[in-house]
C-alpha cells in the first residue's frame, strides 16, 4: 500500500505540474501569439497531448507488466516519466530557440503520457493483488490517494514560487523549479520500487499458466466489453478534475483577473476535499459495493456541473473556491473505487494491460480535450456551457456503470 501510494504521488506530481504550468505559463513561453485565446488553446493542446500517449503507454507497459511482472514495469514507467519531467524544466523558451521550443516540449510531454499510461495500472494491481479479502477497494484507494498528494505537492511548490518571486522572475525561470525538483522525487520513488516483491496473485497465475502470447490480443478477443465499460465509466472523473484544476484556473486568471498566487493557494485548500472523499468512498465501496458508490458520485457531479456557471459568474475568489472544492470532492468520490473496479473487470493474465488501457482511453475522452473544449464552449456560449459539458460526461459514465455487474464479492 505504501509503495503504491508513494509511486503514484511522485508520478502525478510530475503530471500535474505541467497542468498548472499550462494554465499559467506554457502559452506565453512556448506558444507566444498576438491573440491570447490562440496562445491559451495551444497550451491546452500541448497539455492534451499526453492523454493521446497514455493508451500507448498502457499498451506498452501493460504488455510487459502482464508478461514479466508488475515490479520491473513500474520501475521503468517511473524512470520514463521522471526523465521527461526534468527535461521539460530544462527546455529553452520560444524566445531563445524559436519553433524548436514547442517541438521539444511536445515530445517530452508525449513521453510523460507514455510513462503515466503504464503507471496507474501497475500501482493499482500492486495494491489490489496484495489486498486482504473484502478490502480490495480500501487497498486500491492508496494509489488513488496519490493524485491528491501529488496535486497538493505540485501546487504547493508553485505557490512557493509565486509568493517568493515577482511576476517577471516567475515567468523567466521560477516556473521551471517544480520540474527540476522532480529529480529528487525520482530517486525516492526508485528506491521504493526496487525494494518491492512481485504480486502473489500474478506469481500464482504465471505458475498455473505461463503467458507466452500477446496479452493485448487476448484482451481484445475475450474482454472487449469490459474494456469499453472501464473506459466510459472513467470519463466523468477525468472531465470534472481537469475542468476544475486547469480550465477554471486559467479562466479565473485571464477571464476574471484574479491573482495567480491566491488561486493556487485556494486549490491547495480545495484539494483536501478530494483527499477526504477518497478514503471515505473506498470504505463505502467495500461495504456497499462499487456501483452504488460510483453512481452517487456521478449524480453529485451532475449537480456540480449545474453550479459551475452561477459560481463563476460571481467573478469572486470565493465563488471560484467553492467550485474548486465541489469539483475536487466529486472527483475524489468517483475516483477511489476505480482502483478496485477496473482491475476487477478483468482476469489476471490481462489485468495490467486492460486496466491501464481503459484508464488511459478514459483520459482521452474525458480529459485530453476537456480544457480545450471548455474554452471553446465558454467562448461560444459562456461558462454555463462548460457546466453542460460536465453534465454530459457524467451521464455517459452513468450509462456505462449501469451495464457493469457488481464486482465487490468476486474472487481472483
Amino acid at each position: 500500500m505504501v509503495a503504491s501510494l508513494i509511486g503514484t504521488t511522485i508520478e502525478f506530481y510530475d503530471f500535474y505540474i505541467f497542468a498548472t504550468a499550462a494554465a499559467l505559463v506554457i502559452g506565453p513561453v512556448f506558444f507566444p501569439s498576438d491573440d491570447p485565446t490562440l496562445t491559451t488553446l495551444a497550451a491546452f493542446m500541448s497539455f492534451g497531448l499526453a492523454f493521446v500517449a497514455r493508451p500507448l503507454g498502457g499498451l506498452l507497459f501493460g504488455h510487459f507488466g502482464d508478461r514479466l511482472g508488475r515490479k520491473t514495469t513500474l520501475v521503468a514507467s517511473l524512470l520514463l516519466m521522471g526523465s521527461a519531467t526534468v527535461g521539460i524544466g530544462l527546455v529553452p523558451g520560444h524566445a531563445a530557440i524559436g519553433l524548436w521550443a514547442p517541438v521539444i516540449l511536445c515530445v517530452l510531454r508525449f513521453a510523460q503520457g507514455l510513462g503515466i499510461g503504464g503507471e496507474w495500472g501497475g500501482a493499482a494491481l500492486l495494491a489490489t493483488e496484495n489486498a486482504a479479502p473484502g478490502r480490495r477497494a480500501w487497498f486500491g484507494m492508496f494509489p488513488q490517494l496519490g493524485p491528491s498528494l501529488g496535486f497538493l505537492l505540485a501546487n504547493g511548490v508553485f505557490f512557493c514560487m509565486l509568493v517568493t518571486l515577482d511576476d517577471a522572475a516567475f515567468m523567466a525561470w521560477g516556473w521551471r523549479v517544480p520540474f527540476l525538483v522532480s529529480a529528487v522525487l525520482i530517486g525516492i520513488g526508485l528506491y521504493v520500487r526496487v525494494s518491492l516483491t512481485e504480486s502473489p496473485v500474478f506469481a500464482a497465475a504465471r505458475s498455473r499458466r505461463p503467458n507466452d502470447g500477446m496479452p493485448v490480443m487476448t484482451l481484445l478477443r475475450r474482454n472487449k466489453r469490459a474494456l469499453v465499460q472501464g473506459t466510459l465509466v472513467m470519463i466523468a472523473c477525468y472531465a470534472i478534475f481537469y475542468i476544475t484544476t486547469v480550465w477554471t484556473l486559467n479562466y479565473a486568471v485571464n477571464g476574471l483577473g484574479l491573482d495567480r498566487g491566491t488561486l493556487i493557494g485556494l486549490l491547495c485548500v480545495a484539494i483536501l476535499g478530494m483527499a477526504i472523499a477518497t478514503p471515505l468512498s473506498a470504505l463505502a465501496a467495500d461495504r456497499y459495493g462499487r456501483r452504488p458508490v460510483v453512481a452517487a458520485g456521478l449524480v453529485f457531479t451532475i449537480g456540480v456541473g449545474a453550479a459551475l456557471g452561477p459560481l463563476l459568474a460571481s467573478g469572486t475568489a470565493a465563488g471560484v473556491f467553492v467550485f474548486f472544492a465541489l469539483g475536487l470532492t466529486a472527483m475524489g468520490w468517483i475516483y477511489a473505487p476505480m482502483g478496485a473496479l477496473l482491475p476487477e473487470l478483468l482476469p489476471t493474465e490481462v489485468r495490467y494491460s486492460g486496466a491501464a488501457i481503459a484508464y488511459s482511453l478514459g483520459g482521452i475522452f474525458g480529459a485530453s480535450l476537456a480544457p480545450y473544449g471548455a474554452e471553446a464552449l465558454r467562448y461560444a456560449g459562456g461558462a454555463s456551457w462548460v457546466g453542460g459539458y460536465v453534465i454530459a460526461m457524467s451521464l455517459v459514465s452513468l450509462a456505462s456503470l449501469a451495464t457493469i455487474h457488481e464486482t465487490r464479492t468476486q474472487t481472483w
